[in-house]
């Protein structure tokens, strides 16, 4: 393995690292690592906004909710790739 990998790979760890040291047993419960989602819910709760309309579905739990965003995340990964694979193949053999 070259050098310039094993120096990107040392830097990924102690980026994924850091964290655990510098706030050792917090989490969101405490305020720590929590997203902007949050932040700005409860910031646009404040201010006494009331939304034009309701859901039409909700999903039925957390996980239910998280697994959807994962496949519409992956799908999208996926036709992103086909369409980039694609063009580079296309260009490559020159038609």
């Amino acid at each position: 393995m070259e050098t310039k990998h094993l120096i990107m790979l040392l830097a990924v760890v102690v980026i994924v690292i850091t964290p655990f040291f510098l706030y050792p047993g917090m989490g969101e419960e405490q305020g720590f690592f929590a997203g902007a989602d949050s932040n700005a819910g409860s910031a646009i709760e404040e201010t006494g906004y009331k939304p034009w309309f309701k859901p039409i579905w909700e999903p039925p739990s957390g996980e239910i909710e998280t697994l959807l965003f994962a496949l519409q995340a992956a799908m999208g990964a996926f036709i992103l790739g086909y369409f980039l694979g694609y063009y580079k193949n296309k260009r490559k053999t020159g038609n």
